[in-house]
C-alpha cells in the first residue's frame, strides 16, 4: 500500500483534502490527522472491519481500546447509552479539548472499539483540521493515537510516516501538534469519577467541575480482558532507544559517558557541557516542556544515542502527565 500524504493549513484547511480524507473515512481506509495533542489514526467507529485495520496497523493489543472522536456535544449519543449530568458539565467547560469521558456504551459501537468491554471513550478534538475532518465524514472517528504500539506518539506527520508508512491508506500534513501529550481520560462510569489517564486536562481542573475524583494506576501487560481505558499499560509512550529517569540525571550521565556509551540527556537545570552526551534543557513552564518532550525525544531516537536520561520534573499536578508518561517510557 502506498500512503497518501496531503499537507494542509492547521488553521485553514482546504476543503479538497479534508473531502479526500473523509471519502477515505467513509470507505472504510485509515487516516492520520493533527488533533490539539497528537497525531490520531483513524477509522470509522462504526465500521468494525475498518477498526480492526487500526489494530493491524498499529499492532495493538485487542484488549486495549479506541476513543472515538465526535464532532460535538450533541453527537455524543450515536455512541454513548447514556449522557448524564456530570458529562453535560464537562463538556461544557473543556470540549473542544483534550477530555476524554468514559460512559456507558451503545450496541451500535462495534467490540472492536471497546475491546468487548461495557465502556466506550469518546471525546471532541479541538483541533480546526480534526473537527473539520469529522463534520466532512459524517461518522464517529475511533482514534488512537497513530503509532506503532507502546512507542512514542506522533507530533508530526514524519512521525507517522516513520511507523505507519505503507500501512494506512492517508496522512493529513497539518504541521506540529501544539498540546504533545494525549488527553486526559475520565471514567463516568464509575461513583466517583475515576481519572484513567492523566493528560492536559489537570486533576484539579475537573474537580473544579465534579468536586473529588478517585485516580487510577497503572495496569500490567499480563492483564487479559479488556483494559477501561488507552494508554494504561505500565510500559507505553517508549522510544527506541532505551530511557531512564532520574531525579538529578548529571550523575548518572557521567556514568554513562565514562562507560563509552553515547547519551540524550533531558535536563530541567541550567545547559551543562558534557562531552559524549548530547544536553536538551527542557522548558521551565509545564505545558512547554508538555508540549515537546515527544518531538525531542523522537530527535534523540534519530540521532543514534545509546541511553536517553531524563531529570524528572517536579511532583506537582500540572507535572503529573508528564511524569506519567516518563514513567511508562522508562518501565521494563
Amino acid at each position: 500500500m502506498k500512503t497518501e500524504v496531503l499537507r494542509l493549513s492547521p488553521d485553514h484547511p482546504e476543503e479538497d483534502a479534508i473531502a479526500r480524507a473523509a471519502e477515505v473515512l467513509r470507505r472504510g481506509g485509515l487516516v492520520a490527522f493533527p488533533t490539539e495533542t497528537v497525531y490520531g489514526l483513524g477509522a470509522s467507529a462504526l465500521n468494525a472491519t475498518a477498526c480492526g485495520r487500526i489494530f493491524e496497523a498499529k499492532g495493538r493489543p485487542a484488549n486495549n481500546p479506541l476513543i472515538v472522536h465526535i464532532a460535538s456535544a450533541e453527537d455524543a449519543l450515536q455512541v454513548a447509552a447514556a449522557w448524564p449530568e456530570p458529562a453535560a458539565r464537562l463538556a461544557e467547560r473543556f470540549w473542544p479539548g483534550p477530555l476524554t469521558l468514559v460512559l456507558p456504551r451503545r450496541d451500535i459501537v462495534p467490540d472492536v472499539v471497546t475491546a468487548g468491554g461495557p465502556t466506550v471513550a469518546l471525546r471532541v478534538p479541538a483541533h480546526p483540521v480534526a473537527l473539520a475532518l469529522l463534520h466532512a465524514a459524517g461518522v464517529p472517528v475511533a482514534a488512537p493515537s497513530a503509532n506503532r504500539s507502546s512507542r512514542l506518539s506522533p507530533t508530526r506527520a514524519e512521525h507517522v510516516l516513520r511507523d505507519l508508512e505503507g500501512h494506512i491508506d492517508l496522512v493529513l500534513d497539518g504541521g506540529p501538534t501544539p498540546g504533545g501529550l494525549e488527553s486526559t481520560v475520565l471514567d463516568l462510569s464509575r461513583t466517583p469519577p475515576c481519572l484513567l489517564r492523566p493528560g492536559l486536562v489537570t486533576p484539579a481542573q475537573i474537580e473544579s467541575v465534579l468536586g473529588p475524583i478517585a485516580r487510577a494506576g497503572p495496569i500490567p501487560g499480563e492483564r487479559q480482558g479488556a483494559l477501561p481505558s488507552p494508554g494504561m499499560l505500565t510500559r507505553h509512550y517508549a522510544p527506541r532507544t532505551p530511557l531512564e529517569c532520574t531525579e538529578e540525571g548529571w550523575q548518572r550521565v557521567e556514568e554513562l559517558v565514562w562507560a563509552g556509551l553515547r547519551v540524550g540527556w533531558l535536563t530541567r537545570g541550567q545547559d551543562r557541557n558534557l562531552p559524549g552526551a548530547m544536553v536538551i534543557v527542557m522548558p521551565q513552564d509545564p505545558k512547554d516542556y508538555a508540549a515537546q518532550l515527544y518531538a525531542v525525544l523522537h530527535q534523540l531516537d534519530d540521532s543514534g544515542v545509546d541511553r536517553i536520561v531524563v531529570d524528572l520534573p517536579p511532583e506537582t499536578e500540572e507535572r503529573l502527565s508528564v511524569r506519567a508518561r516518563l514513567r511508562s517510557a522508562s518501565a521494563k
